[in-house]
C-alpha cells in the first residue's frame, strides 16, 4: 500500500491535478479504520484509493476535501460516530480525528503580450510560484527567462487551458486584444485584467458588447488593471496587478495591515 500510495501521489503531482490527503490522526472506541490509514481524494469528490472508514464518515471526509481544495486550506476533523443525530450518522460506538490537506497544483498565469510589464509579470509571477504562459509573437526566451510556456503563434488562444484557476492578463498593446479578452470571458478565467489606455479599453468593451458579452461578464475585467499604488514605471505596474491577484486569490483587503489589524 505504502509504495503504491506514494506512486500514485506523485503520478498526480506530474499531471498537475489537485486532491486531498486524508488521513486519520486518531481513533476513540470502534471504527473501521485505524490511526494512521489514508485516502487520496480527486477534486470530483472520487477516493482514488486508501480508506479512512465507511458510510457517512466517508463521505464527510470526501465532502471536506472538496472544502479543503477550494480554498486551499487543510482541516483537522472530529467525527462523531456514535450520534446518529448530530454525528456523522453511524453509531460505531466512539470517535475519529481526521487530518485533510489539500494538494493543489500552482495557479496559472498567462500573459498575453510582451513589453517591459509583460516582462515584470513573467518574473514576478515565477516568484510566486505561478506557472507563467507567454503567448506573443515576440516572446522569446531572451525577454521571458522565467516563463515555462512560450506560445508564438495561436492567435485564438486554441491550445491553452483556460479556466477558473487561470490569471489572464492582456497586454497586447492594442493588437487583437479584444479578440482575447472575449476568448477568455467565455473559457471562465478566474481574473482577467487589460492593460490598455482608457480610451483603447473603451472600444474593447464596445466590441465585446456588439459580440453578445453580457454586462455581468464585462463586470468581471479589471480595467484599470491592479491595486492603487501610484505605480509609474513598468516594474510599479507590474506589482501593482500582481498584488491585486494575490488580494484576491488569498481573501485579502487591499488595505494596509495596519489598519486591518486596528479594526481586529
Amino acid at each position: 500500500m505504502d509504495k503504491e500510495y506514494f506512486e500514485k501521489i506523485q503520478e498526480l503531482l506530474q499531471k498537475g491535478e489537485p486532491f486531498a490527503v486524508a488521513t486519520v490522526v486518531k481513533i476513540q472506541g470502534s471504527a473501521s479504520a485505524k490511526a494512521g490509514s489514508k485516502a487520496i481524494i480527486l477534486n470530483n469528490g472520487e477516493r482514488l484509493m486508501g480508506w479512512v472508514g465507511g458510510g457517512c464518515a466517508e463521505s464527510t471526509v470526501q465532502k471536506e476535501a472538496l472544502a479543503a481544495m477550494k480554498d486551499g486550506k487543510p482541516r483537522f476533523l472530529t467525527l462523531d460516530l456514535d450520534d446518529e443525530v448530530l454525528g456523522v450518522g453511524m453509531p460505531c460506538g466512539g470517535s475519529m480525528e481526521v487530518y485533510v490537506e489539500p494538494v493543489l497544483s500552482n495557479p496559472d498565469l498567462l500573459i498575453i503580450g510582451h513589453g517591459r510589464i509583460a516582462e515584470s509579470l513573467a518574473e514576478l509571477g515565477h516568484l510566486l510560484h505561478f506557472t507563467v504562459t507567454v503567448r506573443d509573437p515576440l516572446a522569446t526566451k531572451e525577454n521571458f527567462p522565467h516563463a515555462h510556456h512560450l506560445i508564438t503563434g495561436d492567435p485564438e488562444l486554441k491550445s491553452i487551458k483556460i479556466g477558473s484557476g487561470t490569471y489572464v492578463i492582456i497586454a497586447t498593446q492594442h493588437k487583437g486584444d479584444h479578440l482575447a479578452m472575449k476568448r477568455v470571458l467565455e473559457e471562465g478565467a478566474g481574473y482577467v485584467a487589460l492593460i490598455a489606455s482608457k480610451k483603447r479599453s473603451g472600444l474593447v468593451f464596445e466590441y465585446l458588447r456588439e459580440e453578445g458579452v453580457s454586462a455581468e461578464k464585462l463586470k468581471e475585467v479589471r480595467a484599470p488593471a491592479g491595486l492603487d499604488l501610484g505605480a509609474e514605471s513598468p516594474e510599479e505596474i507590474a506589482l501593482a496587478i500582481m498584488s491585486e491577484i494575490i488580494s484576491l486569490r488569498r481573501g485579502g483587503s487591499g488595505k494596509p495591515l495596519m489598519e486591518v489589524k486596528k479594526a481586529t
